[in-house]
């Protein structure tokens, strides 16, 4: 009796030891695909245990598996490959080791093929840049969340303020009448770090930070944004994610991280050394896998499973969501051939969608390096169409704080010809990292208004930052550039989404800005036009917009006299009688009267119209 019990305890431990090394799977990424997907050869990444030598078995024909030899305890890799005539479904698969079997359910999901989808951005557009955390709390139910790495306290400038997803669908009329036509929100996507806030460091891709909202939340964003002809642009890290996450410590490979906690390269964040005919190109090594900080470890996009993961990120919130566009952040540090790679992939499965890049120097000749078709000797083509223009940024950020003239502004547009496209440069004057336009002006608004004319009637794409339009003006901190916009959050006093709760300095420049963006979203010369610009002289600054029969021509006055004006210089021209005039700005003034002075006022804007009858 003694012996049988001993016996049975044997077989029971036995069974207890054999379930233990059965592979178990705790997710796979991504979690599901499209049918009928132009890219349908899928690598999938099974997170779990006992998966060093597991194999994965399709119980379908429709798709079908090439396995991947990698060997790891915590991940199995494997490409299926999804046949034309699968249809959207869930299909079983089995992972299988000597000790046992688990399996798996994956979905295919209908391929939404709407043409209101994936629609791009370009300079029909302008881009209000959100910082979700600081702009409105819609929910305030998700404002406590546990995040057990947190060290700041709600409220504190680097913690949580409650801003949300939801915040944002319940303004997007707001957004629309203000003349918005697309949004880029910083990124929404799990950070659970010491500091989460920011978005910009990652613990989970594939998830929606759920003190932002859900998966469910984000697509609903877009689809309401484009009821209203809003567009929804990501953001996307691919150079690095959150000390916090798990790829930490358990590494799908041993190239996965570029280096470790203990051990790593520092970022030097020299953009220069890739164009730099003298450099030492060793040094390039401190851009690609240097760590952008300590807590965000740098993502090796040499090592071929991690590209391809990530990839295919972007690919499944493209079509997950319905988005139109792409805005990489810190686009320099990360391997330059896979980003090549990275944006010719995405623009030919979707080749409306667009792509900006960020590349923080403010000097052409470098930010043209980075863009597709560039002049400059290449090994390959970055097939990068959009940069974020940090040149045109600088000289008017220098402007606004009184460091220099119109002539800077001038002549860094002058330098547009190391370009391949102008046109594909996202213009601006301030963003989420950079102290803001008003913070430099010191509450001069019309300095401040004829930095944002330039932005809004030049070239390229304008991209304002949220608060822009009432002049927050924050500055020094980073959490003083994201502050709280008023009237956003429980128990604000104000409410500057109004009108009678702004001020009247406020009010100025928030009808000014939309008057200045309606204009453009309603005028296809200022969107479409060709951009001519005149040496400033006496503090006056012209350029103009021509396109087919019609010129717009935009005047700053800068100085403290009127200022006459030479018409003839100007326009294309001197038959006057054929040409109709209509200000713009204020379409109660009377046409222009071709044999009287043309007198600009003192410190002003003025934009006209000339249209030529013949």
């Amino acid at each position: 009796m003694k012996f049988r019990k001993i016996y049975f305890n044997l077989i029971f431990l036995a069974n207890i030891l054999l379930i233990a090394q059965q592979p178990k799977i705790n997710k796979v990424e991504p979690p599901n695909w499209w049918s009928n997907h132009t890219f349908n050869k899928i690598q999938l990444m099974i997170y779990g245990e006992n998966l060093s030598h597991a194999n994965l078995t399709s119980l379908d024909e429709m798709i079908k598996i090439s396995s991947i030899p990698h060997k790891n305890e915590n991940y199995l890799f494997a490409e299926i490959e999804i046949q034309n005539s699968a249809q959207p479904k869930i299909y079983n698969f089995l992972i299988s080791n000597k000790f046992g079997v688990d399996t798996l359910q994956y979905q295919l999901l209908e391929k939404n093929n709407s043409e209101n989808i994936h629609q791009g951005f370009s300079t029909e557009d302008v881009v209000y840049l959100i910082f979700p955390d600081r702009f409105v709390n819609g929910d305030s139910s998700n404002d406590f969340l546990f995040n057990e790495k947190e060290e700041f306290e709600f409220k504190d400038l680097n913690g949580r303020h409650g801003g949300d997803i939801q915040g944002i669908i319940n303004k997007l009329d707001y957004l629309q009448d203000l003349g918005i036509t697309a949004i880029w929100s910083t990124p929404l996507v799990e950070n659970n770090m010491y500091m989460s806030y920011h978005g910009y460091a990652a613990t989970d891709f594939y998830r929606i930070d759920p003190r932002f909202g859900s998966n469910a939340l984000y697509k609903n964003l877009v689809d309401e944004a484009h009821k209203r002809g809003i567009k929804i642009i990501l953001d996307h890290v691919a150079n690095h994610i959150g000390s916090n996450h798990e790829w930490i410590s358990k590494p799908p490979t041993p190239t996965w991280i570029n280096g470790t906690t203990q051990n790593h390269l520092p970022a030097e964040h020299d953009k220069v050394v890739y164009v730099d005919i003298h450099a030492d190109k060793r040094n390039i090594e401190f851009a690609n896998k240097g760590w952008f900080v300590n807590t965000m470890p740098d993502l090796n996009q040499t090592d071929s499973l991690l590209a391809k993961y990530i990839i295919q990120n972007t690919i499944w919130w493209i079509e997950f969501s319905g988005l139109d566009g792409i805005r990489e952040d810190t686009y320099p540090y990360s391997d330059p051939e896979f980003m090549s790679i990275w944006a010719k992939e995405i623009l030919t499965h979707y080749p409306k969608l667009n792509i900006v890049g960020e590349v923080w120097k403010g000097d052409p000749a470098v930010l043209a390096k980075f863009q597709t078709n560039n002049y400059f000797p290449n090994e390959f083509d970055t097939n990068l169409p959009v940069v974020t223009d940090f040149a045109i940024r600088d000289a008017l950020y220098d402007y606004l704080d009184g460091k220099s003239g119109l002539l800077k502004i001038y002549e860094t547009f002058g330098q547009d010809f190391v370009y391949s496209n102008p046109d594909n440069l996202l213009t601006f004057f301030d963003n989420h990292d950079t102290d803001r336009g008003m913070f430099a002006a010191k509450w001069n608004l019309e300095k401040f208004k004829k930095a944002l004319t330039i932005v809004l009637t030049t070239r390229g794409i304008p991209q304002i930052f949220y608060g822009t339009e009432i002049g927050l003006d924050g500055g020094g901190h980073h959490g003083k550039i994201r502050a709280e916009f008023p009237g956003g959050f429980p128990k604000d006093s104000l409410n500057t989404f109004e009108e009678d709760g702004r001020n009247s300095n406020q009010n100025e420049i928030f009808n000014f800005t939309k008057k200045l963006l309606n204009l453009r979203k309603n005028n296809e010369v200022l969107i479409k036009g060709k951009f001519i610009q005149y040496f400033p002289k006496d503090n006056v600054y012209v350029y103009k917009k021509v396109l087919d029969n019609i010129e717009i021509l935009i005047f700053l006055n800068d100085g403290n006299q009127e200022y006459q004006i030479d018409l003839s210089r100007y326009l294309s021209t001197n038959n006057f009688e054929n040409i109709e005039t209509k200000n713009l700005l204020n379409e109660n003034l009377p046409e222009i009267k071709f044999d009287e002075k043309f007198i600009l006022p003192n410190n002003s804007i003025s934009i006209w119209e000339f249209k030529h009858k013949n």
